[in-house]
């Protein structure tokens, strides 16, 4: 597959980060991912090759609040995704923001969730 000159240097920003942030079962990968319509994110543990919560905007309890990938929707689904995480008892995360900028919906998205209650 032939990627653009764009899509290169974010592919290998992604895969420089990956090399330092690593989830362990006590303190997980908190993964965002962007796209033009939609946002996911993921807790994952690393170690054992497990996600232990992920929500989308996709989700069915999501899906009727038609959140977007903008600065106002990534906090409303940030504040979603530290709820879910809360209840599944995670307290700490490492954030993997996938070789975008922290800035605009990404920092949005980190802010809500640090303001559920989950540390990183």
């Amino acid at each position: 597959m032939k990627l653009s000159k764009k899509n290169l240097l974010m592919q290998k920003r992604r895969w420089r980060i990956r090399k330092a942030v690593r989830g362990t079962s006590t303190r997980p990968r908190l993964a965002l991912k962007l796209t033009h319509l939609h946002l996911y994110a993921q807790a994952i543990d690393d170690d054992r090759g497990v996600t232990l919560v992920a929500t989308s905007t996709t989700s069915k309890d999501l899906r009727g609040k038609k959140l977007r990938p903008s600065v106002a929707g990534a906090a409303d689904f940030g504040a979603a995704f530290g709820e879910k995480a809360k209840a599944a008892g995670l307290t700490t995360l490492v954030f993997d923001r996938a070789g975008r900028r922290y800035h605009g919906a990404v920092k949005s998205f980190a802010d809500a969730v640090r303001k559920a209650g989950l540390i990183f």
